[in-house]
Order: structure tokens, then sequence, then C-alpha cells
């Protein structure tokens, strides 16, 4: 697969490939439950048609990626960054529905079919987040990231987590590394980014693991434990993040 047969290309542009692309099964099932982000998620392609991208390969007529990003308000300071992805989806729609004027785009998520993952998709699609900000004279892109091999650690705090490197310096997790690579700063971590909250039977459904006991429980997938309740029937997980900013220089 060469990167001339991909064109990336907006839902607005293209809105039978954005319907093509949302069928894409990339996340675990548990991410599918977020109490804030499913408010939201389905509104991205009606609020903000522009922004969502989609790469498609013209030869085999493939859907290989998409890519969703958000127009938003942001004082451009680390103290200034929404708390995570269910601060930034609040703030940006209320600032869409007021006719306020965004100044920064965040990237909300890449997703790679699994026979393309490792192929430089996911760079293309962050290129794509960076011309698409500076075409619509945004200053900055910022992006929550979801490290890559967090679930490996998911008893290690976010905020310790970020600061690995390699023997050369780099950041230890890849999707961070990437970054990196591509120019980005580091800003901070998010450890309360994202909140999935369900009862213990729906937790035990979405992970295929059984929860027999109350407290901090790890999971396949998770990038922290879910915090278990028998007695109220609830889990509650808080996905954590690593905020990082791609500069936009003007055109």
């Amino acid at each position: 697969m060469t990167e001339a047969r991909l064109h990336v290309t907006s839902a607005s542009e293209r809105p039978d490939l954005a319907a093509r692309a949302r069928q894409l099964q990339v996340w675990p099932e548990f991410q599918r439950h977020g109490v804030v982000v499913n408010r939201y998620w389905s509104r991205l392609y009606e609020s903000f048609p522009d922004f969502q991208l989609v790469v498609h390969d013209s030869d085999a007529d493939e859907i290989v990626a998409e890519g969703h990003t958000i127009p938003c308000a942001w004082d451009g300071t680390v103290p200034g960054l929404p708390e995570g992805v269910d601060e930034l989806l609040g703030s940006a729609f209320a600032l869409k529905e007021q006719g306020g004027a965004p100044n920064t785009l965040s990237a909300l998520a890449i997703e790679v079919a699994a026979a393309h993952q490792g192929r430089g998709v996911s760079t293309m699609l962050i290129r794509a987040m960076v011309d698409l900000a500076r075409a619509r004279g945004l200053g900055d892109l910022i992006a929550p990231l979801r490290p890559t091999v967090k679930e490996r650690y998911p008893l290690t705090a976010i905020d310790d987590y970020a600061t690995w490197t390699r023997g050369d310096g780099q950041p230890f997790d890849p999707w961070i590394r990437t970054h990196r690579r591509l120019g980005a700063d580091i800003l901070r971590t998010a450890p309360r980014s994202l909140e999935i909250t369900g009862t213990v039977a729906e937790w035990e459904r979405w992970t295929g693991q059984r929860f027999s006991r109350s407290g901090s429980c790890v999971f396949a997938g998770g990038l922290a434990p879910v915090e278990i309740d028998l007695e109220r029937d609830r889990g509650t997980y808080w996905e954590p993040n690593v905020w990082v900013r791609h500069r936009v220089a003007a055109g």
C-alpha cells in the first residue's frame, strides 16, 4: 500500500465514505460506553463534519482509517487545558451553540483498521490534522493521547508513566513518541479524562471478566483499574490521557 493510493477527505466532502468509516471497529467494547462521550460523539458528524476525517484507499475502495477533531477555545496555557476529553467535548459544543470563535483544534481520536496498523497511517492523519488547523486559521493542534502500551501497566500512575523514556531519551510509549517525533510538546497528564460507568453486569459483559469483589480491579485493555462497588452495583473507570500540542505555523 503506497501513500499515493490513500486520500484524506472530510465527512462534509464525502459523507458516503464517512458513513462507511463509522463502521470501523477498533476500540475495545468498554470504550464505547463513555458517560459524556456517548452524549456527543454521534453529533460530531452533524455539528463538525468538516473536522471529521476519513482515509480512503482509492484503488481498493477501502476505508483505512478515521480521524476525529473538534475546534475549541484554549488560552494557550497548561492550566487552561480542559481536564480531559469529557470537559473538552462539553466546552467545544457549548462554544459552537453560543456562537463563539474557536482558536484551537483538538484531536479526539485516530482509528486505523487492524489490517493497516503499523504502516504510518496515524502519522498521515496527524499531519492532516495540523494542515486542517492551519487551513482554518487555528493556532494549535492539541490532543489528549491514549498511550498505546499503558494497558500493560494499569497500576502505574499516568503522571509517572508519561515521564518514562527509552535509552535514546525518546518517550517510552510509542504513541507519545510518534507525536514527539512530529514536533509535539508534551504538556501535562489528564488522570480523569474520560469517564465510563456501568453496572457490574455491564462491565462483565464489556470485558469478558468476572468481578467478584469490590475495589480496584485491573482488566484487559484498561489503562487504569476500574473501581467496582458490588453493593451499589456500579463500576467506574476513568481513562487517563496525556495532553500534547502541535504548534501550527501560518501557511
